[in-house]
């Protein structure tokens, strides 16, 4: 009789313990909010989501949470979330110097004049050849053949989420990412100004665009919803509108190098140049500050960034620097299904359409294009001292980027 009064006991005080931990558990987890307000791509009404319209398909853990989250979509998308918001006291807007504006190249007007290109045409026949390489199994390179679920948490920091309208980019550092970082966060409403979200883009200051802690990405999920980050991620990339923009690989190259190193860059500098002075210039006792060296001509020069990426050491150490880094590798376009493919070669018109798409462009516009004076016409000149050999293994160390997203082969860089 004893042992099951005792027996008995020990069920309800499991019971009571597991409840206990699912609530607080959930507590944590249960924070998600799916605002779907996007009819671009693959629409979905939050009537229809609630409803179970087409997640048949989804595994049933998918289908669990995808239900359960789908009802917050009644809450009001207006509250702001604590934990996704960083208080910035006084209006502060950006200043770009003299010197980072000549390098930078910033084009302050609205280029009217512009004849418009047929986006849509645009669009499907940039999506077709990115498909059609990715499935394309006699070209290949590194990681073209895992699945999402293979993709580190780490590899997945370029995805930024915003749950108001439902869109995700994924940023690629010197394709105009800074003024993206700026409209995702007015979209999203993670920073605010006074109490109060921004609502210009270019209001926001440059060093809060490129705080982490502002934007959510999908390498925080982890922390956020626990084990059931990755299907949370498959949810999102089913519904929400996903894009990215992207520039010719070896122009991005030589603008990440005047952007990195021209410049007085103090990070860049320790991190960077002074490993590549020492390897490439066999320089020693080098100073410790970028201004010295500046002040003494010591420069890292396109040659030694050349031979920096091509050396084997350099991936031993560490993965590429982001602004350098394959924008396969920071984007993973054969494993998530991009719903828009911009170019800064068409930035404006790009931007425009996208914004219309994403039925948002009564909220904000764009701002005023970013012409970096990194131009295409200018990679003959660059590449001029550089070795054939070496352009020839530059270009194969980033093809990928060429053909996924339909840049033409610099023949001219490539042959005698």
């Amino acid at each position: 009789m004893t042992k099951a009064r005792l027996l008995r006991l020990s069920v309800v005080l499991v019971s009571i313990f597991m409840i206990l931990l699912i609530i607080v558990y959930w507590d944590n987890v249960g924070t998600a909010h799916f605002y779907l307000h996007t009819s671009f791509s693959r629409p979905r009404s939050p009537g229809a989501i609630a409803a179970g319209e087409d997640w048949e398909a989804l595994p049933d853990v998918d289908e669990f949470l995808a239900k359960l989250l789908s009802s917050s979509l009644k809450q009001n998308s207006s509250i702001p979330r604590k934990t996704e918001q960083l208080l910035v006291q006084g209006s502060n807007k950006p200043v770009v110097s003299n010197v980072e504006e000549n390098v930078r190249g910033y084009d302050w007007s609205t280029h009217k004049d512009r004849n418009s290109l047929d986006q849509e045409k645009l669009q499907v026949e940039r999506q077709r050849t990115l498909r059609e390489f990715c499935a394309n199994s006699s070209f290949t390179f590194p990681t073209k053949e895992r699945s999402f679920d293979d993709i580190p948490n780490y590899e997945l920091n370029h995805l930024i989420v915003d749950d108001r309208h439902g869109v995700i980019y994924c940023y690629v550092p010197k394709v105009a990412c800074t003024n993206w970082k700026r409209v995702m966060i007015v979209l999203s409403e993670s920073l605010l100004d006074q109490g109060v979200p921004y609502r210009n883009p270019l209001d926001i200051p440059r060093e809060h665009v490129h705080n982490t802690s502002t934007h959510l990405t999908f390498n925080k999920f982890w922390r956020r919803y626990g084990k059931f980050s990755r299907h949370l991620m498959k949810i999102k990339l089913k519904k929400y509108t996903k894009f990215l923009f992207v520039r010719d690989p070896f122009v991005r190259l030589i603008s990440a190098f005047r952007s990195k190193f021209e410049l007085e860059n103090e990070d860049f500098y320790r991190r960077f140049a002074i490993p590549m002075l020492k390897l490439y210039s066999n320089h020693t006792n080098l100073p410790t500050s970028v201004s010295e060296a500046f002040g003494a001509g010591l420069k890292v020069s396109f040659s030694d960034f050349i031979q920096y990426l091509l050396d084997p050491r350099t991936e031993k150490m560490a993965p590429f620097n982001e602004h350098w880094r394959q924008i396969y590798r920071l984007c993973h376009p054969c494993q998530i299904d991009y719903d828009f493919i911009g170019k800064l070669e068409t930035l404006d018109e790009d931007a425009a359409y996208l914004l219309q798409l994403l039925k948002v462009d009564r909220l904000l516009r764009f701002p005023p294009s970013y012409r970096n004076r990194t131009a295409s016409s200018w990679e003959d000149d660059w590449f001029a001292k550089i070795p054939l050999a070496w352009r020839q293994q530059l270009y194969k160390l980033y093809e990928a980027d060429f053909v996924l997203f339909g840049y033409p082969k610099p023949e001219n860089l490539l042959k005698d």
